[in-house]
């Protein structure tokens, strides 16, 4: 990194890993960096108190670092992050005030969760009963499930097509586990489709 052009510093952008949101900017210098490396903690120089600061030091609410990058000119840090709590200290997600909260965050959540009763089961856990019974079962569930959205599809009550929309998406997700696929891998194949339509 070119630390010289902002007399020892580099401005970070903080971006959510889960979701592209942009969560704050801070500066770094090369003891913040290294901190930040070795912790995993986003850590700061800030500029105010004149010294390192991690991310939550005081709230809690750290910045799990997931990746960081470089730009092309090598003065300017993209630090992805996983956030514990909201990132400002107004209590708002983002120190832009935005919301930090969108479907496809709670959907890798859910995916983790399922992860989660296959690798150490729940008795009373309606996910781990599932795999439980196998994937023929897991399948058969998910086939149920498809043929209810169908005929949901035919009416015109569009609370009971969307939870039944839900219904399939979870059991989705729960043979995806069972297979050992995870779901960015779908999406992946999504993403060639696209490119190449």
């Amino acid at each position: 990194m070119d630390f010289t052009k902002l007399g020892g510093l580099v401005p970070a952008v903080v971006q959510d890993f889960s979701t592209d949101k942009v969560l704050m900017l801070g500066f770094m210098n090369q003891e913040a960096l290294d901190q930040t490396r070795e912790t995993g903690k986003v850590t700061f120089f800030s500029r105010s108190k004149n010294r390192l600061w991690t991310k939550g030091e005081s709230s809690g609410n750290h910045l799990i670092v997931k990746d960081i990058i470089s730009d092309c000119d090598d003065d300017t840090l993209l630090i992805k992050a996983e956030p514990e709590g909201p990132v400002c200290h107004t209590g708002a997600d983002t120190c832009f005030n935005e919301s930090n909260s969108d479907g496809i965050r709670f959907i890798n959540h859910l995916e983790k969760i399922i992860k989660n009763r296959h690798e150490d089961p729940v008795e009373k856990s309606y996910t781990s009963s599932l795999f439980n019974d196998g994937i023929n079962k897991i399948a058969q569930k998910l086939g149920e499930e498809a043929v209810e959205l169908i005929i949901e599809a035919k009416d015109d009550n569009k609370e009971l097509f969307k939870n039944e929309a839900a219904d399939l998406i979870y059991h989705l997700l729960v043979l995806l586990e069972a297979k050992k696929i995870p779901l960015s891998e779908v999406v992946d194949i999504l993403k060639k489709r696209h490119q190449s339509s």
